[in-house]
């Protein structure tokens, strides 16, 4: 899947999960870990699992499975690795305590909102 997609489908599954503060960090040029990090948050340790089970669902659909995942039932800060794509998903305070957009300040955001979402949104705006 191209990675532009794959990214738009754990947008929209962040998204379909109400999570919060949606990021998309383009990490190529500053790390060999991954090309993208997409970072979201969350206002409950049950709103960082949903989110967390959400993409993995979405994902599994469409027949990508995950390489490896961390902090589940912790509920914290949940680590999905897609090994072009990590995911972090953050409780809000976790988030606010480790602020990783800051470690990361140089990296360009993308925008990978879903484009069947902009589709609509633009149509309401008419």
């Amino acid at each position: 899947m191209q990675e532009i997609k794959l990214l738009e489908n754990i947008v929209s599954a962040l998204e379909d999960k109400k999570g919060k503060d949606i990021i998309t960090l383009d990490v190529r040029e500053k790390t060999t870990l991954c090309d993208y990090f997409v970072i979201a948050g969350a206002s409950s340790s049950s709103q960082v699992r949903a989110l967390a089970e959400g993409v993995d669902q979405k994902l599994s659909k469409l027949g990508i499975e995950k390489r490896r995942a961390e902090g589940i039932s912790e509920g914290r800060w949940v680590v999905l690795d897609y090994a072009d794509v990590i995911v972090h998903i953050f409780h809000d305070e976790t988030r606010l305590f480790y602020h990783i957009e800051r470690l990361w300040a140089d990296a360009p955001a993308v925008d990978a909102a879903p484009k069947a979402a902009l589709a609509e949104s633009e149509t309401e705006q008419e």
